[in-house]
């Protein structure tokens, strides 16, 4: 039986058993492969997208969780060009392999829904699940931050205006 969701806003429909884990429905199904395998356990956060706004580990949420939900993946996080913090992380030069990077991101997308202004200790209790093995983790707490000011209405209108 399909199971049908909502993927980066729009209709989408899977037919794989309802134990396989939504990561590989994305990756190989779906053909999303932005988000990344790393643990297999839920522990790295390479994983990570949105379910209902909230970030899970993909690699250890069953599809049939997903049935009628919400998902977002680093593909979907931004409806035309890049999102802030994409641009953030490049202007900080934030990756350096980049392979866990998508789901720092989409870490980081869900602590800025919720918190526009974040401290230093919200960004590491937000990102402590998340693990980059390069230890990128002084330029991604930059790039969060310079996220954050991007995404203030007042910057927001500033890069609207000629």
């Amino acid at each position: 039986m399909a199971t049908e969701f909502m993927l980066n806003g729009k209709p989408a429909r899977a037919d794989a058993d309802a134990q396989t884990p939504l990561l590989w429905v994305l990756r190989e199904d779906l053909e999303l492969t932005g988000t990344k395998f790393g643990c297999g356990k839920g522990l790295c956060g390479a994983c990570t997208v949105h379910l209902d706004g909230t970030p899970v580990r993909s690699c250890s949420l069953p599809l049939s969780l997903a049935a009628g939900r919400s998902i977002t993946t680093i593909e979907g996080l931004a409806v035309d060009g890049l999102h802030p913090l994409q641009r953030a992380w490049i202007d900080a030069n934030a990756p350096q392999c980049g392979y866990c990077q998508s789901g720092q991101i989409m870490s980081a997308a869900a602590l800025l829904a919720t918190n526009p202004a974040p401290t230093d200790a919200d960004i590491d209790a937000a990102m402590s699940g998340n693990i980059c093995r390069c230890g990128t983790y002084p330029r991604i707490r930059i790039a969060i931050k310079r996220a954050a000011e991007l995404m203030k209405p007042a910057a927001v209108a500033a890069e609207v205006q000629p």
